[in-house]
């Protein structure tokens, strides 16, 4: 019985008055402040330093940078996780998989599936964009083209009309302001 009170007793004095605990009694305590843009740095008491990073005025609302980005699957989109588990234990008719009856009838399906992703997202979509721009310009300059010549054809029908009012007047005839366009002929019944 003594012999377990001489190992608590010698226990209870090595624990009192261990290293860590009178560094930790050393060490003051520090204080972490991030302040934004012109804000006042808090100013530190006698036991306390007071660290304060500034951080530009805009990052004031934003997630901490160090939090932004994470490779955890919990921040993996749902479209991916269920993109993933779309194929998971898919074999037989229309799985384009070695297994089962049919396995090899969903190839051709997924082999158009990809052509019409890569057709969307290819450089064609751009040439096709150009040629809609090079239409843009043709119909552009056929209507120019088409406005040109419809005011060349009515200057030449002003001057014919002009021309034709010199010669009356010439004549001695009646001036008239259009040309006389004949009367229709009266209708006829068959016989």
């Amino acid at each position: 019985m003594r012999a377990i009170a001489t190992i608590f007793a010698v226990l209870a004095a090595g624990f009192s008055a261990s290293p860590i605990v009178a560094q930790q009694a050393a060490e003051p305590k520090v204080n972490m402040v991030i302040v934004y843009g012109n804000d006042k740095c808090p100013e530190s008491d006698g036991e306390t330093i007071v660290v304060c990073p500034r951080l530009d005025e805009g990052e004031r609302y934003r997630i901490p940078p160090s939090l932004r980005t994470s490779q955890a699957p919990a921040n993996e989109a749902w479209t991916q996780r269920v993109r993933s588990l779309e194929y998971v234990g898919q074999s037989g008719t229309m799985s384009c998989s070695p297994v089962g009856v049919g396995g090899w009838t969903g190839c051709a399906g997924r082999l158009i599936d990809q052509a019409y992703a890569e057709k969307a997202t290819g450089p064609g979509v751009r040439a096709g964009e150009l040629i809609a721009a090079e239409r843009e310009k043709r119909l552009a300059g056929i209507d120019a083209e088409a406005a040109e010549t419809q005011a060349l054809v009515e200057q030449q029908e002003e001057q014919l009309i002009a021309r034709r009012k010199l010669e009356e007047q010439a004549s001695g005839l009646p001036v008239q302001s259009e040309p006389a366009v004949p009367a229709p002929a009266p209708a006829t019944k068959p016989d």
